[in-house]
């Protein structure tokens, strides 16, 4: 039987080859409820952390949509990919044997702050309402405005020489591997809406030939990490986390149990009533912590309600 009363947060580790609305219909089929949402979508060959929300904790995501992410992966120097990763075919190739180790970390600290990004082809951008991916396979390219987005890191913490690193790419003239050149692992810290794979193709540019991502891992986003995180057959009711999880970042006020009901029916709160100090937005809790409603700033020293999450009844 569907729970209708099902609220809470579940951490994936999304295993590669299932896209993140995959992940979003097994948690559906497994917890027997259909409100379930995710935040941060992650490409089908990645994995790593993947939150989901299940129940009104899904009216939270927006909160932790804007949170910093952190990846590890690889970049492979000597060649452009039709995707940006390993997963495309080979556009084209170049002679980068001779690029160091000094010379890509001095590249890398180039992209460091904030940065304009091309959303690429293969993303789930939208253009004339039809994403991007969707005319990608279609053969077409269509012009995209770039997007500011902050890093925060970008770091390098190992790196491989070799003629055959694993990477083969299935062309029209059959099986070709990528040219002889510098593999480096890297560690990514940036703010919401980066594409680690535009990153490893912009590197690749900067150093005067081509690069592309493989091995994309996702091991925090926001305040939650790969540790807590759960394999998709672990998920069960009981292992959720509480809502409150998504928004726990956020400043936070005790209301008493005399305007409990106020809260309930969405009343703005002066500073007298309710004491409230930041600019919000502001998280409302029961004294025994239980989450209530989400607060923002309203007029001069006023709250006012994004969301209400707990319902009272005029007896409690």
């Amino acid at each position: 039987m569907p729970d209708a009363h099902l609220d809470g947060v579940a951490v994936i580790d999304k295993p590669p080859g299932m896209t993140s609305h995959d992940v979003v219909n097994y948690l559906r089929r497994a917890l027997g409820t259909k409100a379930i949402g995710h935040a941060g979508t992650l490409d089908p060959d990645a994995t790593g952390v993947l939150i989901l929300a299940v129940g009104r904790a899904t009216r939270l995501l927006r909160f932790i949509q804007s949170q910093k992410k952190t990846y590890l992966g690889k970049i492979h120097f000597g060649a452009q990919t039709s995707s940006l990763d390993s997963s495309g075919e080979l556009l084209e190739a170049f002679d980068m044997t001779e690029v160091s180790k000094s010379d890509i970390s001095s590249a890398m600290s180039h992209f460091l702050g904030r940065i304009e990004q091309l959303p690429p082809m293969v993303s789930s951008v939208k253009v004339n309402g039809v994403r991007l991916h969707k005319l990608a396979r279609q053969g077409l390219e269509v012009e995209r405005k770039p997007r500011e987005v902050e890093i925060y890191d970008f770091s390098l913490t190992d790196i491989e020489y070799g003629q055959d690193q694993g990477i083969y790419f299935q062309n029209t003239t059959g099986l070709d591997p990528y040219p002889a050149g510098p593999t480096v692992s890297v560690k990514v810290t940036c703010s919401s809406g980066t594409y680690i794979r535009s990153l490893a193709d912009d590197l690749g540019k900067l150093l005067k030939g081509g690069a592309f991502l493989s091995d994309l891992r996702r091991i925090s986003s926001g305040n939650f990490d790969i540790s807590e995180s759960l394999q998709l057959e672990e998920v069960s009711a009981d292992k959720l986390l509480a809502p409150l999880r998504l928004v726990d970042f956020l400043p936070k006020v005790t209301v008493p149990a005399d305007l409990l009901l106020d809260v309930t029916n969405g009343k703005v709160f002066y500073s007298h009533e309710l004491s409230h100090q930041g600019s919000g937005p502001w998280v409302l809790l029961k004294e025994d912590g239980e989450l209530l409603a989400v607060y923002e700033s309203y007029r001069d020293e006023a709250i006012k309600p994004i969301m209400v999450l707990r319902q009272y009844e005029k007896d409690v």
